[in-house]
């Protein structure tokens, strides 16, 4: 049997983010039992309909679909901008969401990680994403929530340094694959 794949979606495109050293850190854990990896999402354009025909349709789109359908499932780890996620995410969501009956992300278990300075942790990017995530299918785990307010007291220069950080990630973590291996037992694939 081959290993479950997981896609990790970050939602900062800054080199150093607190939300990749976070992502970095969960794919080290995640990675004892499943083939993780990092999904590209920086170049991907806005969508458009009148693109999405052959001929016209960017190739990032197409290897985007498609990376996203060889995906068992999937982890969204991000920042907060204004009270919602990211456009790169949102981007993201709405290319492999097209066209809609040939949907990328749908029955794929996901989670998804808010990170912050500030003291609610990506809340509302949190909510904005689970409440896109409910309409592309996405079977987001709910419990339990992780907004990690704070977060520049809790990394260092490479990675997390707060023990009791480590400690919720690793729990994270490990309902995350929980979640994920009973779904896909439970869905036959």
């Amino acid at each position: 049997m081959n290993k479950i794949t997981v896609g990790i979606f970050v939602g900062s495109l800054r080199r150093d983010s607190f939300s990749k050293k976070v992502a970095k850190y969960l794919r080290d854990l995640l990675a004892e039992q499943f083939d993780v990896s990092f999904v590209e999402i920086s170049s991907l354009t806005i969508y458009n309909e009148d693109l999405d025909t052959e001929g016209m349709m960017p190739d990032e789109w197409r290897r985007f679909r498609e990376e996203v359908k060889s995906l068992d499932a999937v982890l969204f780890v991000t920042p907060e901008y204004n009270r919602s996620m990211p456009e790169v995410l949102k981007k993201a969501l709405d290319v492999a969401s097209r066209p809609k009956n040939d949907n990328a992300w749908n029955g794929k278990p996901g989670a998804v990680v808010g990170v912050s300075p500030g003291n609610i942790g990506g809340f509302g990017a949190g909510q904005h994403l689970r409440q896109a995530a409910s309409c592309l299918n996405i079977f987001m785990m709910q419990q339990p929530e992780a907004y990690i307010g704070g977060i520049s007291a809790s990394v260092n220069d490479d990675s997390v340094s707060s023990e009791s950080l480590q400690s919720f990630l690793k729990h994270f973590a490990d309902e995350f694959a929980k979640l994920v291996k009973d779904h896909l037992c439970s869905s036959g694939a």
